[in-house]
């Protein structure tokens, strides 16, 4: 297998650029050579729901998706990461099954958070429920009936068909050590999915609870150390998560440069992002978009809110039909407050009105921006909101999950927009500068950016003017001894 290279990686399904595996590796092959540096494929194991996130077991690949065999020809080619679920187990697991069969004799019985037994007076006060950290308004269990009648309520962050699972009980970490041992062997970084969940304590948020998220990612590193397998967490939440993160030396996320670049280009400042850029940690992969909506959450302290609402609004006018079809928004609810907006759903490039100066530039810059850039399928294809999605009544992260056919990959790479920036994915991913030192440009308050990558003759320069969306790349050409323009 290939290990950590800082290029390009493009996060996908393993059925969205091609019906499977193999037909994947060769639309790569054929349509994107050059482009792509790395693969993180979201869950391809067996799932019962969420998309592949509600894992059945990760001893094979799904059939459907193909085999080991694929996922090692892919490695081969590309260094790849792949999902683990620290946090929550499908109830239609071996694991969970066993426990509804078997009942308080299962093996399996205290892998399981049983709700009452949690708290210590048997169930949470008001103090408590006003504290929790929830995805949902009612309280995060679901009841189910045991095969010997007896009615259990089981910790439940996020959907029915996932039930949380207690990292410090011994039948978890066995599962955590045969599981994750599996994965290392195939892939050099393993993505820790809804990770901050995994800590929870009476009286807590039981969302990223120091000291205990560190006994916890220990736990879960125990099997990864064993082959030095690099691990980033999944934390879409404030930007401040990230910083703690990157202070132990772990890679990160930078889930709050989509919308800092989205306030940049709408508004024409770049004072906010400048700032970002200047502080946000260098060890971190970079997104503008992912299977989840664009996250709101994750920015806030970085732009005010006003400045949010003023986001979130222009690009609820932009999606106005998607947003009629829509069941219901993304929100969270902690500590005491009324629930509040997570993340907008939707394709970056329709946050942008569809607009190819913005979306180009928006690229540009994430791909100078500190650390390794990831771009969505979709976005690799600058794909506008799936609509119809909608109107099946699918969630409504699916406005941002369309399952392209051949025909439609090939109408969208034809684009000047998309060729554009092909060619600059390749330069990114093969100038030395961008392995050397970075330089952010001082704020002058006049909409413009300029990002420098050096490292000893290489260098390469962007500048930027978000007013006019106007930018050029001028990199130094070792060959000919000169400075030139991509």
């Amino acid at each position: 297998m290939k290990k950590i290279e800082n290029k390009i990686m493009l996060i996908t399904y393993a059925d969205t650029l091609g019906k499977d595996l193999k037909d994947f590796d060769r639309i790569l092959s054929e349509k994107f050579e050059g482009v792509i540096g790395g693969l993180h494929i979201l869950p391809f194991f067996p799932s019962s729901g969420d998309r592949g996130f509600a894992v059945v077991n990760y001893d094979i690949v799904d059939p459907a998706f193909g085999t080991w065999d694929d996922i090692d020809r892919l490695a081969d080619q590309y260094y790849m990461m792949a999902d683990f679920m620290l946090n929550h187990i499908s109830i239609r697991s071996k694991e969970f099954q066993d426990y509804m069969e078997n009942g308080d004799s299962s093996p399996y019985r205290d892998m399981f958070i049983h709700w009452e037994e949690f708290w210590p007076e048997g169930h949470p006060d008001e103090q408590d429920r006003n504290m929790m950290y929830r995805r949902k308004d009612t309280d995060p269990y679901l009841e189910f009936t045991r095969k010997d009648g007896v009615k259990v309520h089981l910790w439940n962050t996020f959907f029915g068909e996932q039930i949380d699972i207690n990292p410090y009980a011994k039948p978890t970490q066995d599962y955590y050590d045969r599981n994750l041992s599996l994965i290392a062997s195939h892939v050099p970084l393993v993505r820790f999915d809804a990770f901050a969940y995994a800590s929870k304590r009476p009286g807590s948020s039981c969302f990223f609870v120091e000291p205990e998220i560190w006994e916890v990612l220990d736990i879960g590193m125990k099997p990864l150390n064993k082959t030095h397998t690099e691990m980033l967490p999944e934390i879409h939440e404030n930007y401040t998560y990230q910083l703690k993160m990157a202070e132990r030396g772990y890679w990160v996320y930078d889930f709050a440069l989509p919308m800092l670049l989205l306030h940049g280009l709408k508004s024409g400042r770049t004072d906010r992002l400048i700032h970002w850029l200047n502080i946000c940690p260098r060890k971190q992969f970079t997104t503008l978009d992912t299977h989840d909506g664009i996250g709101v959450v994750d920015v806030m302290g970085l732009l005010t809110d006003d400045e949010i609402d003023f986001v979130r609004e222009d690009v609820a006018e932009l999606n106005k039909e998607a947003n009629r079809h829509m069941k219901f928004p993304s929100m969270i609810k902690t500590t005491g407050k009324e629930a509040r907006i997570y993340q907008i759903p939707t394709t970056y490039y329709s946050a942008l009105g569809c607009d190819d100066v913005s979306y180009l530039l928006a690229r540009v810059v994430q791909f100078f921006a500190p650390g390794i850039p990831q771009v969505y399928y979709v976005g690799l294809l600058a794909g506008e909101n799936d609509i119809e999605a909608l109107k099946r009544g699918e969630e409504p992260r699916s406005v941002n999950r369309h399952t392209y056919t051949e025909e439609e990959i090939d109408a969208a790479i034809q684009k000047p927009v998309l060729q554009r920036m092909y060619d600059i994915m390749r330069f990114r991913n093969t100038y030395p500068a961008f392995d050397g030192d970075i330089t952010i440009g001082a704020d002058h308050s006049d909409g413009k950016l300029q990002i420098t990558w050096k490292k000893d003759d290489f260098r390469t320069e962007l500048n930027a003017d978000f007013t006019t969306k106007d930018f050029s790349i001028q990199y130094y050409d070792k060959n000919t001894d000169s400075t030139k323009t991509l």
